[in-house]
């Protein structure tokens, strides 16, 4: 989206940009607050945009990531908007066909990207299109062609394994966000958002949503022995309201930290998503019931997670083998 400014003219709230031709346009707002003028004016600037054909995919795209500024979200965004904005950026959302998608996957495959990394660069192109035709800025979003979705990795660490992990020297805050990974079951995205107030030391939980609701994969979770007592030595060092902080400041990726200390250990395919794997797996393993590790996982329905984890059960299948004991 083009740059502008809100400000006052007789008591009323204005937008004013530059056009490309250096002509100064102003638009008189109906807002009564500067928070619904500014929304306000983005609706004005996308209709000025739309109204001269030039809605793009690159308008929709920066568009959707101002709503989630502030959040880990809008690092993804502006990272694989480098890959999708060069092809489709320039394009209308109804000049988008399947050609442009097939044409993208062959070329990135081409450069040696994974097919997972297609397909979530292609959802999130997907993403902006469905949220523009929801918010009324396109009457329909085209179909966005992806590869197949890989079948989920089946790495995950065992016992050994996490006490190496564990054991590596690294900076407070990586060690810190790997021991609650491990014991919440949590994505590294709801670690770093994780702030005090929802570390409840009374109850003994920890609450992985945020103030917008349940997210993708967040539960209220249990503290384990060990969590509480490398949280509560944490507390007592913290320089801000983030459980997972630098330099008295939230932080916004650990994927260095992690890779760093994951080499170190001697597990180098290691990343922080198979660390929710693993809590799951020694969960199932553990013989807990597929509704409790769902409920752990944030899963709204069970099912999803037995197609994945119930095959680790010590009881999976038992009593239909039992029935094939012909000794």
């Amino acid at each position: 989206m083009q740059e502008y400014n809100i400000g006052r003219l007789n008591g009323r709230f204005v937008v004013v940009w530059y056009e490309e031709d250096g002509r100064r346009r102003r638009y008189r707002l109906d807002a009564e607050t500067l928070e619904c003028a500014e929304a306000e004016a983005r609706d004005v600037l996308l209709a000025q945009a739309a109204g001269k054909g030039e809605l793009t995919v690159e308008t929709i795209w920066k568009s959707y990531s101002a709503t989630v500024e502030g959040r880990p979200v809008h690092e993804s965004m502006e990272y694989t908007g480098r890959s999708v904005l060069p092809w489709f950026g320039a394009l209308r959302p109804d000049q988008i066909g399947a050609h442009d998608c097939k044409a993208y996957i062959s070329d990135r495959r081409q450069a040696g990207i994974q097919d997972g990394t297609i397909w979530t660069q292609l959802g999130k192109l997907r993403t902006c299109l469905n949220w523009a035709e929801k918010t009324g800025l396109i009457d329909r979003a085209p179909f966005i062609e992806r590869p197949s979705k890989p079948a989920p990795k089946e790495r995950y660490l065992t016992r050994q394994e996490i006490a190496q992990l564990l054991a590596v020297e690294c900076a407070p805050h990586t060690k810190l966000a790997i021991r609650l990974m491990l014991s919440t079951a949590a994505r590294v995205t709801a670690v770093l958002e994780l702030t005090w107030e929802r570390v409840d030391f009374e109850r003994g939980q920890i609450n992985l949503r945020t103030d917008e609701g349940q997210r993708k994969g967040r539960a209220i979770v249990p503290m384990t022995k060990g969590l509480r007592t490398a949280l509560v030595e944490a507390r007592k060092a913290a320089l801000s309201n983030y459980v997972i902080e630098w330099a008295g400041g939230p932080v916004k990726s650990i994927k260095k930290g992690f890779k760093a200390a994951a080499i170190a250990a001697g597990l180098p395919d290691v990343s922080p998503h198979v660390l929710r794997h693993t809590a799951a797996v020694h969960m199932a393993e553990a013989g807990i019931s597929m509704e409790e590790i769902a409920q752990f996982l944030g899963h709204s329905d069970s099912r999803i997670t037995a197609s994945v984890y119930a095959r680790y059960s010590p009881e999976h299948l038992r009593k239909a083998a039992s029935a094939l004991e012909f000794d």
